[in-house]
């Protein structure tokens, strides 16, 4: 009985050494927010993000993975900070705030003559080719007119790890604001 208490010992350390860390992501809002003017310019449009979805398979916590054409893993211990919805709405209308200097940005209503912008992403993942996925669709409501866009942005990832699968999503999803950005700037 004597002999298998240092092997149950043995058994119990390496169980507690081998769990997994668990790390947690925030999307990076950008570099230059502290430079965003607060002054709002009469002539400029107000935009109200109205609301940033995402489909189930990105709603839970897991960071995602794309391991072939047909199958994804949903990490368990490399896992969002908050929300995936709630952080792209953030960082969208960071990235909106700076690229448009002078417009009121926010995801309130904002009054009677405001433009309304609702997306839906269906991919913010990476995939087992090295590359990371932005997609979805974005709709723009501009005094009664509709603007409806889709967008499909592969990039490739510099780096192996989530580390660097946050940093480019995050940069894919600054790209695609910066597009977003160009179309409410048009249709002033």
């Amino acid at each position: 009985m004597m002999r298998w208490i240092p092997v149950a010992l043995a058994l119990a350390l390496t169980a507690c050494s081998s769990t997994p860390e668990t790390n947690y992501y925030q999307l990076p809002a950008g570099n230059k927010l502290a430079t965003v003017s607060s002054q709002v310019d009469a002539g400029r449009p107000t935009v109200w993000v109205e609301h940033v979805s995402v489909p189930d398979y990105l709603a839970g916590n897991g960071v995602v993975y794309q391991s072939s054409d047909v199958q994804y893993v949903i990490a368990s211990n490399n896992l969002w900070a908050s929300p995936l919805d709630q952080q792209l709405q953030q960082t969208l209308l960071a990235n909106l705030s700076q690229a448009l200097p002078g417009s009121l940005v926010s995801a309130s209503p904002l009054g009677q003559q405001q433009d309304k912008l609702n997306v839906n992403v269906t991919g913010f993942h990476g995939r087992y080719d090295g590359q990371a996925i932005v997609s979805g669709e974005w709709v723009l409501e501009h005094q009664g007119k509709i603007e409806k866009r889709s967008f499909a942005l592969t990039m490739p990832q510099n780096e192996d790890g989530y580390d660097a699968l946050v940093r480019t999503l995050a940069k894919g999803w600054q790209q695609e604001a910066n597009e977003i950005a160009n179309a409410i700037r048009n249709n002033q």
